[in-house]
């Protein structure tokens, strides 16, 4: 049986060249874990090595092998945030899964801000306040997301944020596409489901690398937004009501 189908909520870590944030994500999610557990929502951790070349699968098979409720996964090499969310996604058998980036620039304790939402909303989201990024960097994120959710009328106001709960069964029918990290509730609202959204704490980065910058912030957004509009018209929703397979 897969381990993650023992929990009500598995959170994606995806990883790329973190090795100097490894061990802090390591305490930050172990002090996390008892209280969402205590709340009635056992959760576990897996982490999505999206083909690192630094010490950060070392380090991840490390802590995995020290904490019960840690896992991770391989990706056979460098694949992008789209492909490690999706495997991440693939993999995982819980009711619910989460979200959030290795570089801890958000904290996993703010989950405790969406989880309430999810019996009522098929996705809720954070809203990065108090943005602790460089000028140019809030700058091209804010233009990109205006110029998103005119493409998309999503109604959302950070997409970028990568605090985000999703219930699994909508999660796994989602369409991926290299960049589809960006318009994951535009998405989601395709199958008809609420996206919630909540105001989320944003701190600087303390270690390693940003893996984004003027192009993949800004150009490569630009056009995948005529890719999801192409999409859209075409995007396949059905239910089934029932059958006789099993």
């Amino acid at each position: 049986m897969n381990k993650t189908a023992q929990y009500k909520l598995t959170i994606i870590v995806p990883v790329y060249n973190e090795e100097d944030n490894i061990y802090a994500l390591e305490e930050r999610l172990k002090a996390y874990l008892p209280t969402v557990h205590e709340a009635g929502n056992p959760a576990c951790v897996l982490f999505v090595n999206d083909g690192s070349k630094d010490a950060s699968p070392e380090r991840l098979r490390e802590i995995c092998g020290r904490n019960n409720h840690f896992f991770w996964l391989d990706l056979a090499q460098n694949s992008g945030l789209s492909a490690a969310m999706k495997a991440g996604i693939d993999a995982a058998c819980s009711p619910y899964v989460g979200y959030m980036d290795a570089d801890l620039q958000t904290t996993p304790e703010d989950f405790n801000l969406l989880l309430p939402h999810m019996q009522e909303y098929e996705m809720t989201m954070g809203i990065r306040t108090g943005r602790k990024d460089s000028f140019v960097k809030n700058m091209s994120s804010k233009i990109a997301n205006g110029f998103r959710r005119m493409m998309t009328h999503d109604g959302v106001e950070d997409t970028g944020c990568p605090l985000k709960v999703l219930r699994t069964d909508y999660a796994k029918r989602i369409p991926f596409f290299t960049g589809m990290h960006r318009f994951l509730p535009a998405l989601i609202q395709l199958q008809g489901a609420q996206v919630k959204q909540v105001p989320v704490r944003h701190f600087p980065r303390v270690a390693g690398k940003s893996k984004y910058h003027l192009w993949n912030r800004l150009v490569g957004p630009f056009m995948d937004c005529f890719a999801y509009r192409w999409m859209r018209k075409r995007y396949i929703n059905y239910r089934t009501a029932g059958n006789n397979l099993e």
